[in-house]
């Protein structure tokens, strides 16, 4: 009777992540480059009262076993890396992904984080930077005066400066891609950065090798589906309530245990 409570308990306790996850979805439902999260579960070990195959008699053997079941235990929560919506934005400086490929930013502790998120800015002195200041590698700097700014598919960078006709070459935005997007580690601002299970970032020039375009005036909104997220509460709710079921049930088959005492 014990082991049910324990097996529902491990039950509540997994929903309970579930719907932690789900609600950091909807939360960033609005998010520029947000990616969702998904909860994988797995089963716990089981305890082994008779061991399949084992003999019955000389000439028989049991074609199963009786294994219960301990309950369930967290395995990942992963990352799903794909394309979100393109949002028209008409900012000259807002750049989206379309494909393979993470900007590369430089953070205040020197570390390289990597976004989707491509509402990009100026600083006081001209060098492109994300919403928190932080520049994007490789640095670009756009001078005074500078204006019709391009960001072109390939990622160069160019504008008419002061009485210019023509415009000009100021840089080029690389992209960074991962063998596993997966194993990247979310640090929040937006960012990634690289882990072990991620792989080394390579990178290169948007367009070429497997790497995405930009798209200059849009934005990559988040990938959120909230009719699947809002789905998938309602089945994680029941999961619990059903969970929390099992352990109000094992109690009462307690209680009437006790009171044949």
């Amino acid at each position: 009777m014990i082991r049910s409570l324990w097996t529902g308990t491990t039950g509540m306790h997994s929903q309970q992540l579930n719907i932690d996850v789900i609600s950091n979805n909807l939360a960033n439902v609005s998010t520029t480059g947000f990616k969702k999260s998904k909860a994988d579960f797995q089963d716990l070990l089981y305890q082994t009262m008779k061991v399949p195959g084992s003999q019955t008699s000389a000439d028989t053997e049991s074609p199963t076993g009786i294994l219960i079941g301990l309950g369930v235990k967290p395995a990942a929560v992963t990352k799903v890396f794909s394309q979100g919506d393109l949002i028209l934005t008409e900012n000259e400086l807002d750049v989206a992904i379309e494909g393979n490929g993470f900007l590369q930013v430089e953070q205040p502790n020197g570390n390289t984080g990597y976004t989707r998120a491509g509402a990009l800015k100026r600083d006081s002195n001209g060098r492109i930077t994300t919403s928190d200041g932080y520049i994007i590698i490789p640095a670009i700097t756009i001078p005074e005066g500078a204006k019709q700014i391009t960001i072109g598919e390939t990622g160069i960078v160019s504008a008419i400066i002061d009485s210019d006709t023509t415009s000009t070459e100021l840089g080029t935005i690389e992209l960074a891609t991962f063998t596993n997007n997966a194993g990247l580690s979310a640090i929040g601002k937006n960012l990634f950065e690289e882990t072990a299970a991620s792989g080394n970032a390579q990178t290169g020039t948007p367009g070429e090798d497997g790497f995405g375009t930009l798209l200059q005036s849009y934005l990559e909104g988040s990938n959120v589906n909230i009719v699947e997220e809002l789905a998938s509460m309602i089945t994680t709710q029941r999961a619990y309530e059903i969970n929390s079921k099992t352990i109000q049930t094992s109690d009462e088959m307690m209680q009437t245990t006790n009171n044949l005492v």
